[in-house]
């Protein structure tokens, strides 16, 4: 078991307040922006499994600060924040070990989880949207920048999350040509449930959590773990599988060069 205690000023990534059971974590960089980085990326692992671990918590919303929720975007032909020049022993520890528990950690919460995604998500999108509900700022765009467009085999989730909720062929198309949706285009493909001002969008995270909140905690427990169920078992299949390809590509990447 975890305290908030514990785990809530342990991570300089992410800020952590709890009100009434209710937990947001909000990421950032030094007061500003998230930056993904191999920080960020250990940060949000090992503090989805704390955030789960505690039976305190009965809603948690994750949200980003500023005017982003997640950058930067990658430029074509990029590395997308991982090195070309890693070792075996690197890739297995960050990207591939760590990379398959921060997701499953992320599932394996069992309360309702709520996204409020406060600005473009360019860098791994995918954790807001694997979200139960997911609200965005009328300011959202929605990318995957750091793989194909990148120059990395679309493993580490994202070949699963975005093919789900867009359908296949659409999400092979987001995949293979680093489209850019709005916050309208997102939620008209199933994206996002919610498109507010952003003035609005905390607000409405919690009435919503608030509103969840007047159920009892084993209906939202269970709610929770039976909605991720397929979700878990598709990552359980198919995430280990797009980060080992992945690796590969990067060492052929590094041979190339």
């Amino acid at each position: 078991m975890s305290t908030f205690d514990q785990y809530s000023k342990k991570y300089e990534t992410i800020n952590m307040r709890r009100e009434g059971g209710i937990l947001e974590m909000q990421f950032h960089t030094d007061g500003g922006p998230l930056r993904w980085s191999k920080v960020a990326h250990m940060h949000q692992e090992q503090a989805f499994l704390d955030a789960g671990r505690d039976r305190e918590n009965e809603i948690i919303i994750l949200t980003g600060t500023g005017a982003e929720y997640a950058g930067p975007a990658v430029q074509f032909g990029g590395t997308g924040g991982h090195s070309k020049s890693s070792t075996p022993d690197e890739y297995d520890r960050t990207w591939y070990w760590e990379g398959k528990h921060l997701l499953m950690n992320l599932l394996n919460i069992e309360v309702p989880v709520i996204a409020a995604i406060n600005g473009p998500a360019v860098r791994h999108a995918e954790i807001p949207l694997m979200c139960d509900i997911v609200l965005a700022s009328e300011e959202v765009t929605i990318q995957d920048s750091a793989h194909f467009n990148g120059g990395l085999v679309p493993g580490d989730g994202v070949h699963v999350v975005f093919p789900l909720l867009m359908g296949l062929n659409r999400g092979r198309y987001f995949l293979l040509t680093g489209q850019i949706l709005n916050a309208r285009e997102a939620k008209e493909l199933g994206l996002v449930n919610e498109v507010l001002a952003g003035k609005d969008l905390l607000p409405r995270a919690w009435e919503l959590a608030r509103q969840l909140m007047q159920r009892p905690p084993l209906l939202r427990r269970y709610t929770r773990v039976l909605l991720t169920q397929d979700l878990k078992q598709r990552m359980h299949d198919l995430l280990g599988y797009g980060l080992a390809l992945e690796g590969l590509g990067m060492v052929q990447s590094a041979i190339n060069e």
